[in-house]
């Protein structure tokens, strides 16, 4: 596979190879050190030393070798019962990644992919879900998959189904809830110091609040129901992109289909 250069820019400053590969959407930086110290990697009809830098006019050519690794990298869809954390094991508690087996591999899954010990190799969250949170969570080996879910410049909604109480009311929070802090809730609050993005933020029913949010602060939605006195008894996300929990059942897992897009 090979990028082919655009128009000269004799005012553009040069990038690192990993970084230029990872903007073109060819790979992620890990992958692409990888294939340069392969020497699957040319610049300008040479092979690539690591670290070299690039500019946007520079030809870069990436071996088959390197496609057909790609190709075989999995992105699987998990969803999350309560009481695992999405990444590292902590205080006791296991990594989501321990469901990913033959036993919970969804029956109904339409893939064609069969499970094999090194689908775990590399295999990584991409984006949190909380521990006490349920609902879809992407598990990628493909650095381009995580760019696109959870990199700098990504924008990907995200949607979740959330039940709240609010203070002392036990039932239909949504009468009593002040359609000012509604208004707050889509924009208007910060968390960490920084300015919140805007959301999309509707009652499904008396009980529960549908989000759809395009940015994916730690313990995000929790924290900004406590901003405007709600609370959270359940969240369940049931979107990312354009990909859906759907049917899924609670601890079984799929791949992602090979016409799937988030």
């Amino acid at each position: 596979m090979a990028e082919n250069a655009p128009m000269p820019d004799t005012a553009a400053e040069p990038s690192r190879l990993n970084k230029r590969m990872a903007e073109l959407g060819l790979c992620s930086r890990r992958e692409a050190d990888d294939w340069i110290a392969q020497g699957w990697v040319k610049v300008n009809g040479r092979v690539a030393e690591m670290g070299v830098k690039v500019l946007p006019a520079d030809r870069i050519e990436v071996d088959r070798k390197a496609q057909n690794q790609q190709q075989q990298q999995v992105t699987i869809l998990l969803h999350k019962p309560m009481g695992y954390v999405s990444g590292q094991a902590e205080d006791g508690h296991e990594p989501a990644v321990v469901l990913i087996n033959p036993r919970t591999h969804w029956r109904e899954d339409p893939s064609r992919n069969r499970f094999s010990p090194p689908q775990l190799r590399g295999l990584a969250p991409a984006g949190r879900l909380d521990i006490d949170s349920v609902g879809l969570l992407v598990l990628t080996q493909d650095g381009r998959v995580a760019r696109q879910l959870i990199g700098e410049d990504s924008g990907i909604e995200k949607e979740y189904l959330v039940r709240v109480s609010y203070g002392p009311v036990a039932q239909n929070s949504q009468a009593a809830f002040p359609r000012e802090e509604l208004a707050r809730l889509r924009h208007g609050l910060s968390l960490d110091g920084q300015p919140l993005k805007p959301a999309r933020v509707d009652w499904q029913n008396p009980e529960q609040l549908r989000f759809i949010l395009t940015e994916g602060k730690k313990r995000q939605i929790r924290r900004m129901c406590e901003q405007v006195g709600l609370k959270v008894v359940g969240l369940k996300r049931i979107r990312i992109g354009n990909v859906v929990l759907g049917n899924l059942p609670v601890g079984a897992w799929r791949y992602l289909g090979p016409h799937e897009r988030f």
